[in-house]
């Protein structure tokens, strides 16, 4: 055990595991997984390769979403939801996230204060900002700043701006609306109020636009990893062609691309397929191809129809896992190799169950940390078909 360098670990939602020294953190995440492949995985021998930890698991994130309200006195405060609550613990230094953070909100705060801008109530639906999302580029230095709203515009909005353009790097400033009276934070437009709308950062040497709503990876310096460990399982010789399945903004399909034949992404979200495209365009990259759909409706379709074959097919899916149907796909396209990067390891031990009883053998598992401080582990496993 170890004291917590954040005052407020305990009670705060964000990091479960702050209490814990870092080199137990990685054995106990390691254990999880093993533990959950042998349960419900039935693997009884696991190919572990050591663990890939954080240099420093702390101002690792590039991204933070700060959810604003008042406190009983009503003074205006943000912070993190208490554990299993929507109760804000008060806190503008987080330190999963970047210094940079705490000079915004205390900017954003003042603000709000002097302007009589105020805060959204939950339970009252009145109200006018409801979150605040950060975003900062950790190669480039760009920072993007989206306020969640209750409405289509601000009050006082050029002091706003004025006050977050005296910062160093602010790039874009923009407000997302969400009337809704919901859990969702963001809302799904977006209105820009300074800047192009986006910013930039890098993974290795490919460049990436990042707009409000795209999903990026959280930890850039561990996803470096991350990916160079997909990579290597992939063994790509330049002549392969690659399934991407839930490809997001295309971060593994262009990491990939660079030494493939052919890649092939798919996303049932649009905006992340358009991002994806730009960001193909973006570095130059011509080998690869984007579908919006279901992964599991558009390989079947472009086996079927086009005999679209595949070397490699890499999925990284949401929490839940694979869609069956995908998974049955993948059989049925029987690639020699199989990358699996999974955010949750019950689901990827069901799914790489289910992949066995189908002819494949696990040959390599890997486990990254990305999110330092709390129990979240990702994990890469190699697959070959027999």
């Amino acid at each position: 055990r170890v004291e917590p360098v954040c005052p407020v670990a305990r009670p705060c939602g964000g990091c479960q595991l702050q209490m814990l020294d870092y080199a137990e953190q990685l054995r106990f995440k390691e254990k999880k997984i093993a533990g959950n492949l042998q349960r419900i995985g039935g693997m009884t021998e696991i190919p572990l390769e050591p663990i890939v930890g954080m240099e420093n698991p702390f101002r690792y994130r590039n991204k933070a979403q700060f959810p604003i309200g008042q406190d009983r006195n009503g003074k205006l405060i943000t912070g993190f939801y208490a554990g299993r609550t929507h109760q804000i613990m008060e806190n503008r230094n987080c330190y999963l996230g970047v210094e940079q953070n705490e000079e915004i909100l205390n900017r954003i705060l003042a603000w709000m204060e002097e302007n009589g801008v105020p805060a959204y109530n939950e339970e009252t639906g009145k109200g006018l900002v409801r979150h605040v999302l950060i975003r900062f580029g950790f190669m480039t230095k760009e920072i993007m700043v989206c306020l969640v709203v209750n409405g289509k515009k601000l009050p006082a909005e050029e002091k706003l701006i004025k006050s977050m353009t005296e910062l160093e790097g602010m790039t874009s400033i923009t407000l997302s609306a969400n009337r809704e009276r919901t859990n969702v934070i963001m809302g799904k437009e977006i209105v820009n109020l300074y800047g192009p709308g986006y910013i930039t950062d890098n993974i290795g040497n490919v460049t990436y636009q990042i707009s409000p709503l795209s999903f990026y990876q959280v930890n850039p310096v561990q996803t470096e990893k991350l990916y160079g460990t997909a990579l290597e399982y992939a063994g790509l010789t330049g002549n392969e062609t690659v399934w991407d399945l839930y490809c997001g903004i295309g971060t593994i399909s262009l990491f990939l691309a660079q030494n493939a034949k052919k890649v092939y992404g798919v996303e049932i979200v649009p905006q992340a397929i358009e991002d994806a495209r730009r960001n193909a365009a973006l570095n130059h990259i011509t080998n690869a191809e984007f579908f919006t759909g279901k992964a599991e409706e558009v390989l079947p379709e472009q086996y079927a129809k086009n005999k679209v074959y595949a070397d490699v097919i890499v999925v990284d899916p949401p929490r839940k896992g694979c869609d069956q149907v995908c998974l049955d796909t993948i059989l049925k396209m029987a690639p020699k190799r199989v990358v699996y990067v999974s955010c949750d390891s019950s689901t990827l031990a069901r799914d790489l169950r289910y992949l066995a009883d189908g002819g494949y053998e696990v040959e390599k598992v890997r486990c990254c940390d990305m999110f330092g401080q709390s129990c979240h582990v990702e994990t890469v496993v190699f697959l070959s078909k027999h």
